[in-house]
């Protein structure tokens, strides 16, 4: 569906008085659009019916006029820079944002998440919420290990009972 048609479709359902489906629509475009600041200004401005302030700062982080309470809620509630990357859902370099300012925001971001991961990240691959190392911890490794040693014990335990009991 066209944008122009969709945006109508917003409109409508937001006279209407639907406004988780006004969200989910604009959430779409957003996601199809990531570049167009004016859909994020709208689905800021539906988290504000909803009382949301960091949504409402999520979607506005990248406007020079947005409201520093949003902003601060937005930072709050995703503390680390790869948790901020990933909320941003920005696709392609820094150049394609329509303002200077977008355009610093997005590269101070990013350059944290650079900075926290140690290696360079780009937009098109965002950081998991994991570690880079799937590793684990020792510890974990080690539990892990005995865990699965255990059900292995109690499973060989199990099978040589039945074949004991199928014997007698």
């Amino acid at each position: 569906m066209p944008l122009r048609d969709t945006l109508a479709r917003v409109d409508a359902d937001l006279a209407a008085g639907r406004v988780p489906v006004a969200r989910q629509r604009l959430r779409g475009l957003v996601s199809s659009f990531p570049t167009d600041l004016t859909l994020r200004r709208r689905l800021a401005e539906v988290y504000r019916l909803y009382a949301e302030p960091a949504e409402a700062g999520r979607w506005m982080y990248l406007e020079q006029n947005r409201d520093e309470a949003e902003t601060a809620a937005f930072e709050a509630r995703y503390r680390t820079a790869p948790q901020r990357m990933r909320a941003l859902a920005w696709h392609g370099p820094e150049s394609h944002a329509p303002t200077t300012f977008a355009r610093e925001q997005l590269a101070a971001v990013r350059g944290a998440c650079s900075e926290a991961l140690g290696r360079p990240v780009a937009w098109d691959t965002q950081p998991s919420d994991r570690h880079e190392d799937s590793a684990g911890s020792p510890l974990t490794n080690f539990l892990a290990g005995a865990g699965c040693l255990v059900a292995a014990l109690v499973f060989a335990a199990i099978w040589v009972n039945g074949l004991v009991a199928l014997v007698d």
